[in-house]
């Protein structure tokens, strides 16, 4: 299998937002792979890079220590994700990437807060989830068993909405009715995690420090979801 590259780019917004921003970053790491583990590739926006969270913690180094524990050995996760990509920002990272000859066994794919947040309509979202979810599927060899799409969590329950739920909450949920539209048309896998976001109302420990994104213990939960979707693709 070829050398991954975690490619991990952070910018000084949190989910579009720019309260505590941090100093915009470049990271850009070669590991070393084992040539009988699997290859993963994670695409996304704050979701998947982790904001707010050490790096083993976001959800793609928790999925592969826990598909690790099952057997399934996965090399360190090529991520492509920034805090604030609409998917927009997606689409012309991967295209401004190093990727695209390459292939991976698995990906994921969480995308779309940041579109809902700007006020990006709707009809943009669906012509580019389509576009980045056809690259997708691309990258996992065309094999759409093997890609795995990920439902928009709902920030309107933390406490950087302010109150404002009942306005945000609604929205996710068109948003996500779009992309599982068009991931069950696409035929790929969905995982709605939505739900789990939203146990946030009453379990303050699923919110990091800055008030909007997902502590481990949130990413674990979504993994332990995740993880047995994707063992049962490589196991016999």
């Amino acid at each position: 299998m070829k050398t991954l590259q975690i490619i991990i780019i952070t910018i000084a917004t949190i989910a579009g937002c720019t309260k505590n921003a941090n100093t915009a970053a470049t990271n850009t790491t070669a590991t070393m792979t084992d040539p009988t583990a699997y290859n993963y590739l994670a695409l996304g926006d704050s979701y998947t890079i982790g904001e707010s969270v050490p790096q083993d913690q976001s959800f793609p180094y928790q999925l592969t220590g826990l598909l690790a524990q099952s057997s399934v050995h996965v090399n360190a996760p090529t991520i492509i994700a920034t805090t604030g990509w609409t998917t927009d920002n997606l689409i012309n990272a991967i295209s401004a990437s190093s990727i695209h000859n390459k292939t991976y066994d698995f990906v994921t794919l969480l995308i779309g807060v940041n579109d809902q947040y700007q006020g990006l309509t709707q009809t943009n979202y669906r012509t580019k989830f389509v576009q980045v979810l056809q690259t997708a599927i691309r990258f996992a060899k065309g094999d759409t068993s093997r890609v795995f799409v990920l439902s928009i969590p709902d920030w309107g329950v933390t406490p950087f909405a302010n109150g404002q739920a009942n306005s945000i909450s609604p929205q996710i949920d068109q948003f996500n009715t779009i992309n599982k539209e068009e991931s069950q048309k696409a035929g790929v896998q969905y995982l709605d995690i939505t739900p789990i976001s939203r146990q946030a109302v009453t379990d303050p420990s699923l919110i990091a420090g800055d008030g909007l994104h997902p502590t481990g213990k949130m990413y674990g939960l979504w993994v332990t979801r995740l993880a047995p979707m994707i063992k049962v693709r490589f196991t016999k």
